[in-house]
């Protein structure tokens, strides 16, 4: 069973999950390897929905679950980093903060606004909305460098009205090519978030061209996580994962183990 790097408990503002939960379903799948990745977002612009993290709190409690499961499975800590060009200092200063084995940055909000909310598509056809999207991708990755893969890099198209049924690489290959050349220029990698086949697209986030794409231009680093808030959710969809990575050539998956890529074999 692949490891899972993308992992989310009730240390993320949308998730009620004891983390201890999420590494014994692992261990039930056989995992090597977990990563939990709590959300840390500066200053969301939703009020009900809280990204802050207790750091202290939140690296001492995993760390005595690492400790405990340590014979089972090995516990990584990580945390999934939300981009935004106003809080690269404070986003760098958070990176520093401990030890973090993985880094996960990513892009959930364009213009101070979530896309998740329905305002968005609102004000934006779909069109619109990805191209703002993908923009603020370029724009976060012009300051920001303190993360390791950048996470479910369409990440937009699970809350479009239509899905992803209008949507494809080819469409957007212009801003994505220069999203994954400026990545693999940064020496980061990007994650296949089989999450995207949970939300009905039938397709993983980001979808497959996007992958063979980064694997075509030279990038090497890829990880994969379920974007589970819930036990039932972790290792989702990863029976899809080898055909995935065949298909785009790659014969190996990454995990992060002190913030350096681990290559595994498939």
């Amino acid at each position: 069973m692949f490891s899972d790097s993308h992992i989310h408990t009730w240390y993320s503002g949308d998730s009620d999950t004891d983390p201890e939960k999420m590494i014994q379903r692992a261990i039930e799948l056989n995992m090597q390897n977990i990563t939990i990745t709590d959300h840390i977002d500066f200053d969301f612009p939703l009020e009900n929905v809280d990204f802050t993290l207790d750091v202290d709190d939140y690296f001492s409690s995993l760390s005595l679950l690492r400790s405990k499961y340590a014979k089972e499975i090995e516990v990584l800590i990580g945390i999934e980093s939300g981009m935004e060009p106003d809080f690269a200092d404070r986003i760098r200063e958070f990176s520093l903060s401990k030890p973090f084995d993985f880094i996960i940055g990513s892009s959930h909000v364009v213009n101070r606004m979530d896309p998740y909310s329905p305002t968005f598509f609102q004000i934006h056809t779909e069109r619109e909305g990805f191209e703002a999207y993908f923009n603020s991708i370029l724009s976060n990755l012009k300051v920001n460098r303190d993360f390791d893969v950048y996470g479910h890099i369409d990440y937009i198209v699970r809350y479009s009205p239509n899905k992803n049924a209008n949507y494809s690489y080819f469409d957007y290959s212009d801003l994505l090519d220069e999203i994954l050349k400026t990545l693999i220029e940064l020496g980061k990698g990007i994650e296949i978030n089989t999450a995207g086949f949970k939300y009905g697209l039938n397709a993983p986030n980001p979808e497959i061209n996007i992958i063979k794409k980064y694997k075509e231009l030279g990038g090497e680093i890829i990880t994969i996580g379920s974007d589970a808030h819930v036990p039932k959710y972790v290792g989702f969809y990863f029976n899809e994962i080898k055909d995935i990575l065949n298909q785009c050539s790659f014969k190996h998956y990454n995990i992060f183990r002190e913030r350096k890529a681990i290559f595994i074999s498939l």
